[in-house]
């Protein structure tokens, strides 16, 4: 099978998660400073949900540069992946009204569960290509996948003590993916 019905489909449901997203948003409940300021959670909640759906588009991009076929197990893996992403909007309006423990957890457990699935997807799809592909090369060791799933189940278990201190591990995370996987951005100007 070829690649692109799967990006054009992950493209899509990406596009509707960052939609469903912004809807969550809603306009101040006044025109005044203060009244701005009320949605100041929301909004960066917000930022920060788009700014992980990005590099996740950004990353399910490049990596899909160096796919040649996919098969069943590709569209499994890459649905699960999706299916993780899809509950982005979720977390973040819950997280966005209730800066609590719960919803802390509850964001880190989704990027947490989303980093696992991005992973199966990237062994699944060296695996279908062979481990002396280009794609193998490409993806290498994942240490950054690695440092992420220890830094999200850290940050799940700290929301519970104080969730100001899982948020800034969460975004830290996000700072680590925000420039694409050097190695693969190395082959793909090969």
């Amino acid at each position: 099978m070829t690649k692109n019905r799967l990006e054009a489909f992950s493209d899509g449901v990406i596009a509707i998660i960052v939609t469903i997203m912004v809807l969550e948003l809603k306009t101040p409940n006044g025109s005044s400073w203060t009244a701005l300021s009320s949605i100041f959670p929301m909004m960066n909640t917000y930022i920060f949900s788009f700014i992980m759906v990005w590099i996740y588009w950004n990353n399910h991009h490049h990596l899909f540069h160096f796919v040649k076929h996919i098969n069943g197990k590709v569209l499994l893996a890459n649905g699960h992946l999706l299916f993780w992403l899809s509950l982005l909007p979720f977390a973040t309006a819950w997280l966005g009204n209730y800066f609590e423990p719960l919803p802390v957890a509850t964001m880190g457990f989704v990027l947490l569960m989303a980093g696992i699935a991005y992973y199966i997807l990237s062994i699944t799809l060296v695996k279908t290509h062979g481990s002396d592909s280009a794609l193998a090369k490409a993806v290498g060791k994942d240490f950054k996948g690695i440092i992420s799933v220890v830094a999200y189940s850290a940050g799940i278990g700290l929301a519970f003590v104080t969730p100001v201190i899982s948020s800034i591990i969460y975004l830290i995370v996000a700072i680590m993916w925000l420039l694409p996987d050097r190695r693969i951005e190395h082959l793909v100007h090969e």
